[in-house]
């Protein structure tokens, strides 16, 4: 794993996408606190941690002494999201609604000026390899339009079957951060890394 990370920090990653799943929120169950130690021992990127869980504020505690840049928790999952955020403001790190692609925008709109980024999902959470959900990118537009007039500092991040053939249409639907995990670590990291540059 030590040879992975260092290899992608040194490919051009900009972050390391870290996904927590928890076998409840999502059928799945992935990483746990060890691993994530392990990472950002390692990292000369800062890391960006996607928890898909049922209860936020445990997984914040167990990965907040690791400093990640950003944390984002999904708003299907959150009675209190906005104690969530202010929760991840007071340990410095900053905010990220994630949203699943059936979830409405609607959703989060009152939310849009506390946060500083909101994940996509451009697959349902849970599984990677996933097909790209092509109907995201609408999604994509429309949130734009709320950031520019709530927020417009605010970040857009999509995350899920993301490869070379449809990173174009991302970044002509105002993504900011294109998350990919299958793509780049079934191949060389440095080419495909490269690809998937929004420059």
């Amino acid at each position: 794993m030590d040879d992975e990370i260092t290899s992608i920090c040194q490919a051009g990653a900009d972050m390391i996408h870290v996904d927590i799943m928890d076998g409840t929120f999502v059928p799945n169950i992935t990483i746990g606190e060890v691993v994530v130690k392990a990472v950002a021992k390692k990292a000369t990127k800062p890391l960006d941690i996607h928890i898909m869980v049922e209860d936020n504020n445990i997984f914040i505690d167990m990965f907040a002494k690791y400093k990640p840049k950003y944390i984002s928790f999904h708003i299907e999952s959150e009675k209190h999201p906005l104690k969530v955020i202010q929760k991840l403001r007071k340990l410095n790190i900053s905010p990220s609604i994630a949203i699943n692609p059936k979830t409405n925008i609607d959703t989060i709109k009152h939310l849009i000026d506390k946060v500083d980024m909101v994940l996509l999902m451009s697959v349902n959470p849970g599984f990677g390899g996933q097909k790209f959900i092509y109907e995201v990118l609408d999604k994509a537009k429309e949130l734009k339009k709320l950031i520019k007039q709530k927020n417009p500092s605010c970040l857009i991040e999509m995350d899920g079957g993301i490869n070379n053939d449809n990173i174009k249409d991302i970044k002509e639907s105002f993504v900011d951060i294109a998350v990919s995990g299958n793509y780049i670590f079934q191949s060389g990291h440095k080419k495909q890394i490269e690809s998937l540059s929004f420059l």
